[in-house]
């Protein structure tokens, strides 16, 4: 089965932040100098030059600039950067371009310039509106100021997700619903409600907190699944919660979809259906800042994904979404035949974890809730 050409997205990325949270296992760099941003920005620009063959006569769909902390760039940076970027590969005139913002490095002036430069989607990065509980994670702001910066944020974009965390240190489930209650109350188009994990490489792994127990965590998950519900958002992805469809995150279920896109910044990774060799590459880039801005070693990386590995490579996506998607895409997205997984989608209806639906690779409740036993099966 021939690849087809599947939507495009750009991920850019700002590898700074004004302090390293103790979860995080993201390519981020506490401020220690003054940052480079227009060294940075432009850097970003000719990266990007790099990868216009890989557009294949494609518009941008959606923009994610993620980090790192984004907003500690200013909006005219933004507004070069978009500018450029639409010059060298078109952005299309209904993209969705999305920054990431913590409450903590903002002001009202700065997010009106985000707007005036092009973004219409913001994603604040709230994590708790618990003073004790944000203390412990490491965040730099406070539920007041959280509180205030969606304000303001709910009067410029027409589009605002929150990232909120449950099962925090601490954490008891008459926290997390009123952290739940209190996001809700404050009426963002988007939830993105997940809970903490302890990564390697990251200070809680180090210096492990002491989490709730198994039971709490249940109980928090279930009840707050209903209130998030309750409230008119609907499930759509494992942590991704809209009040309708037209504020789904875009970009990242062109991720799900096992869509492409372009990875520019450092650290940064992209996923590309190659039609004229038919294969799916994956390139990133060098993690480490100084290194991506020296031309010379900003590629860290180019291979294609082993024909034996991309069924589990589409399943490792498609398969966090409530909905499923229809069999073609198997086909479309990889540049194989159904067959391949076949066996595998039987035995996971046979073990309850997918819907036995015809034309439809769709997660049970079951499927949803033991995911990696799902997956497993593809492996």
């Amino acid at each position: 089965m021939p690849l087809e050409l599947p939507p495009l997205s750009l991920y850019v990325h700002i590898p700074w932040c004004v302090r390293k949270c103790p979860y995080c296992d993201f390519n981020s760099h506490a401020v220690r100098d003054e940052i480079p941003e227009k060294h940075y920005i432009q850097t970003l620009i000719d990266d990007l030059k790099s990868e216009v063959a890989y557009a294949q006569g494609r518009e941008i769909e959606s923009i994610f600039i993620g980090g790192g902390t984004p907003s500690l760039f200013s909006g005219a940076s933004y507004q070069l950067l978009l500018e450029e970027i639409n010059r060298l590969i078109p952005i299309k005139a209904s993209a969705e371009i999305t920054i990431e913002a913590n409450p903590g490095t903002f002001e009202q002036e700065k997010f009106s310039s985000y707007k005036d430069a092009g973004i219409n989607r913001l994603s604040l990065g709230i994590q708790s509106f618990n003073d004790q509980h944000l203390k412990e994670l490491g965040r730099i702001h406070s539920g007041k100021e959280a509180i205030h910066a969606i304000s303001l944020a709910r009067e410029i974009f027409p589009n605002i997700n929150l990232d909120l965390m449950h099962g925090l240190p601490g954490q008891s489930i008459e926290n997390a619903l009123a952290d739940l209650d209190q996001a809700i109350s404050l009426q963002p188009d988007h939830l993105s409600w997940y809970q903490l994990t302890i990564e390697p490489n990251t200070e809680f792994h180090a210096k492990p907190p002491a989490l709730p127990i198994d039971e709490t965590l249940w109980n928090i998950q279930e009840h707050g699944q209903a209130r998030i519900a309750d409230a008119g958002f609907s499930q759509y992805e494992i942590s991704a919660y809209a009040k309708d469809k037209g504020k789904r995150s875009r970009h990242n279920l062109n991720y799900w979809t096992f869509g492409d896109y372009l990875g520019i910044g450092a650290g940064a990774h992209g996923k590309i259906s190659l039609l004229s060799e038919q294969k799916v590459l994956r390139r990133w880039k060098q993690k480490q800042p100084k290194a991506y801005m020296e031309p010379s070693t900003r590629l860290q990386g180019c291979e294609a994904i082993a024909e034996n590995e991309l069924g589990f490579e589409f399943m490792l996506n498609v398969l966090r979404l409530s909905e499923g998607v229809p069999y073609k895409l198997f086909s479309q997205r990889t540049g194989l035949a159904l067959k391949e997984v076949l066996t595998e989608i039987k035995e996971a209806r046979k073990r309850k974890l997918l819907e036995d639906k015809a034309e439809i690779i769709k997660p049970t409740i079951q499927g949803r809730l033991f995911l990696n036993d799902l997956l497993g099966i593809f492996l």
